[in-house]
C-alpha cells in the first residue's frame, strides 16, 4: 500500500530583521584598535621568505560593508608559481550593534565559520591575539 504525500502549500514567512549599519566613527575606532593589534602581531604572523613555497609577506586589515577583516599577502618567490602574490582573508570580525561583534574564521572549505558572537571589540581582539584559529 503506497503512503499518501502531503500536498504542498505555500508558507508564509516573516522579512529578515536588516543588518544594523556601522557609523564612520565606529569604523575608523575598530579600524584604528584592529592596525594596533596587527602592528603588535606582524612579528608573529609574518614568515621569512622561503623561495620555493610561499610565505605570509604583509598582513592588515580592511572594512567591507559591515564587515572588518584580518587580510594576508602570500607571496611566492618562485619563477614557476602561477602568480606571485594573493590576498586571503582569515578572519571577519561582523558588526551585530552598539559594541557588539560576531568572530569567524575562514574554513578549508571555502566557508565562513561563526565561532564567537556578541563579543565586545577588545574581547574579539584578544582572541585574534591569543587563538591560533584566527591566525593567517
Amino acid at each position: 500500500m503506497a503512503k499518501k504525500k502531503a500536498p504542498k502549500m505555500w508558507v508564509f514567512t516573516s522579512a529578515k530583521a536588516p543588518k544594523p549599519t556601522v557609523s564612520e566613527t565606529d569604523k575608523k575606532q575598530v579600524a584604528a584598535m584592529c592596525q594596533a593589534l596587527i602592528e603588535k602581531m606582524k612579528p608573529t604572523w609574518i614568515q621569512p621568505p622561503n623561495p620555493d613555497w610561499g610565505y605570509v609577506h604583509d598582513v592588515y586589515g580592511k572594512w567591507y560593508r559591515s564587515y572588518f577583516y584580518f587580510c594576508a599577502t602570500y607571496r611566492c618567490d618562485n619563477p614557476a608559481a602561477v602568480v606571485s602574490e594573493n590576498e586571503t582573508k582569515f578572519t571577519r570580525l561582523e558588526y551585530a550593534g552598539p559594541g557588539k561583534y560576531h568572530m569567524a574564521y575562514f574554513r578549508h572549505t571555502g566557508q565562513w565559520f561563526t565561532v564567537f558572537e556578541d563579543l565586545t571589540l577588545e574581547n574579539c581582539l584578544e582572541e585574534v591575539e591569543q587563538n591560533q584559529l584566527f591566525w593567517p
